[in-house]
């Protein structure tokens, strides 16, 4: 018998750690879709949970861990953006007015005042961070940067696994020599946002699979796995591919405990839709559905001011039961998805 590679032997002692019985990674899902009740419901069924803390103040990250602690004692992780290694320039006033006109059909037809850029534009990732520290989850994972040496020690000091993101070689590599205790690779097919970093040169939009064979090949920290894993069948292709946990979100949107949207989730059941890469939303690449909103903007801000500059339309839209203003994040094989409860969407992806 062959020996295991140096990734799964120490995937293997960090499986062992977090107490998992089941090989699967809830993704972070930011904006509300990522509840601590979902968190909770797939760590109590033996995968490890996930909760998408990027657009919570401090004291929402603290309130959300208790929430889930109230709900399991099981592992769990906690995910924010890191801050990019190319921080945008601030648009400049015109930017904004052309990106706002864009908009601003839309507002009126929901009522809306026109469209405008709040004093506040994304939370400070120092405080948040520093949440994260004091609440102690089992893991700490980020996307969208680089964490430097102090926040890696910071850490480690506190007991805290890192888990970074990226899209392609290269980026797994950086992550890798930083010295995270983990490495997640985010294949093309992967629905909302690309979770690189920079100006996207070393997104990959590779085929999962592969991506996960020449990473998993390369690296000797454990590699997880995203993009288009929406089946137990997908889940150990994964596996046998090199990667030690698949990583999944798509597969849990139409969740019992989700918090998506119920014109999200019908638009999700339709099936009708293709999916597509956009920066119409937040000013950064993510896959979700086609619709008119992603199709009518050619002028995005930067993120994060886009994010924040369409954040009240979305709201709106959600309230509004109108599917065309949402971003609608969505890996490729979307249409696999289903109602059921967490743990009975999780026996699908990996029975016990």
């Amino acid at each position: 018998m062959n020996a295991p590679a140096p990734a799964a032997q120490a995937l293997g002692g960090l499986t062992r750690r977090l107490g998992l019985t089941r090989p699967v990674v809830l993704a972070p899902m930011a904006g509300g879709i990522g509840t601590p009740e979902l968190v909770a419901a797939v760590s109590e069924a033996g995968g490890l949970g996930s909760l998408g803390a990027a657009y919570l103040t401090p004291e929402q990250i603290a309130a959300a861990v208790a929430e889930v602690r109230a709900r399991t004692a099981r592992p769990f992780a906690v995910n924010l953006f890191a801050p990019g290694s190319e921080l945008p320039v601030a648009p400049t006033a015109a930017q904004i007015a052309a990106a706002a006109a864009e908009l601003a059909p839309f507002h009126a037809g929901l009522g809306l005042p026109p469209p405008a850029l709040p004093a506040r534009v994304a939370e400070d990732f120092g405080a948040q961070f520093a949440a994260v520290l004091e609440a102690r989850p089992a893991v700490f994972s980020f996307a969208f940067g680089r964490l430097d040496a102090g926040h890696l020690t910071a850490l480690r000091g506190r007991g805290i696994l890192s888990i970074g993101t990226a899209t392609g070689l290269a980026e797994a590599r950086q992550l890798a020599q930083d010295g995270v205790d983990a490495v997640t690779v985010q294949g093309g097919a992967a629905g909302g946002h690309r979770g690189g970093w920079g100006s996207g040169r070393d997104d990959e939009l590779a085929g999962t699979l592969d991506l996960t064979r020449r990473v998993a090949a390369t690296l000797e920290v454990p590699v997880i796995v995203a993009g288009g894993l929406m089946t137990r069948a997908d889940v150990q292709a994964a596996l046998d591919a090199g990667a030690s946990l698949a990583q999944c979100g798509t597969a849990f949107l139409r969740a019992a405990e989700a918090g998506t949207s119920a014109p999200y989730r019908a638009a999700l059941a339709a099936g009708t839709a293709p999916t597509g890469l956009t920066l119409s939303f937040s000013g950064r690449p993510a896959r979700g559905l086609v619709n008119a909103l992603g199709e009518a903007v050619h002028s995005p801000l930067p993120y994060p001011y886009q994010n924040a500059l369409t954040r009240e339309l979305r709201a709106a839209g959600a309230h509004a039961g109108q599917a065309d203003v949402l971003s609608l994040w969505a890996g490729e094989g979307y249409r696999l998805g289903r109602e059921d409860s967490a743990a009975g969407i999780l026996d699908t992806l990996w029975p016990r």
